[in-house]
């Protein structure tokens, strides 16, 4: 593949193709957290296209070569990671196992599902981070158990301050092959925006608990 900035911006373009992305600063979406957002992304829509799903496995797969080497296992986590995960751990040719939010109600009441080993080192595979709060509880989950979390990587994330705070309070290494200065530029480039609508996106990545209210 071609350097960091290119792929980063093919993947947001490839994610706006599929409408995986959508932006509506117009028109705003709001979140279950209550907050209105000019973007909503979900990344389980570009598995149902086959160029666009093996171009983010390999990109994933290379960043893990590249910043985890050392790595035994791939962890999904539910339910936006599991896919993707379980297509890079089979590039890799690694184990595979996905985290729950929460153990389940009845059966073995797994909360880990797959078989991890302790002490064993794992990267996390996520599809999105906002805060990083749900993220983060796979973490949680992974070091109960006695697993060593290498460091976690994302296809997207929208690049929130609370997210980094979130990630150094736990000390996770966080990486993804996309993000939302990227996706903007390519927006622009391809209008799905206009200029005058630059000011608004930036302020709401700076404030999205406050934008639109």
């Amino acid at each position: 593949m071609s350097n960091d900035l290119d792929i980063t911006k093919r993947i947001a373009e490839l994610l706006l193709e599929a409408q995986a992305i959508k932006l509506s600063p117009a028109k705003p979406f709001q979140w279950s957290s209550g907050w209105f957002s000019p973007i909503y992304c979900d990344n389980r829509v570009a598995l149902s296209y086959p160029d666009t799903r093996t171009f983010i496995k390999k990109a994933l797969a290379e960043l893990i070569r590249a910043k985890y080497p050392n790595a035994q296992a791939v962890v999904g986590v539910a339910t936006g990671g599991i896919a993707q995960g379980a297509l890079v751990a089979d590039l890799l040719e690694l184990p595979f196992a996905y985290v729950r939010p929460e153990p389940k109600k009845h059966g073995m009441g797994n909360q880990i599902e797959g078989r991890l080993e302790k002490g064993q080192s794992v990267v996390i595979v996520e599809d999105l981070i906002s805060t990083g709060g749900s993220s983060l509880k796979t973490v949680d989950a992974l070091r109960e158990a006695g697993i060593e979390v290498a460091g976690m990587v994302a296809i997207f994330t929208y690049g929130f301050q609370v997210a980094t705070d979130n990630f150094t309070a736990k000390s996770v290494q966080l990486d993804t092959i996309s993000n939302y200065n990227a996706l903007i530029e390519v927006a622009l480039e391809h209008n799905y925006i206009d200029a005058s609508q630059l000011e608004s996106l930036a302020e709401w990545r700076v404030a999205p608990e406050q934008w639109g209210k």
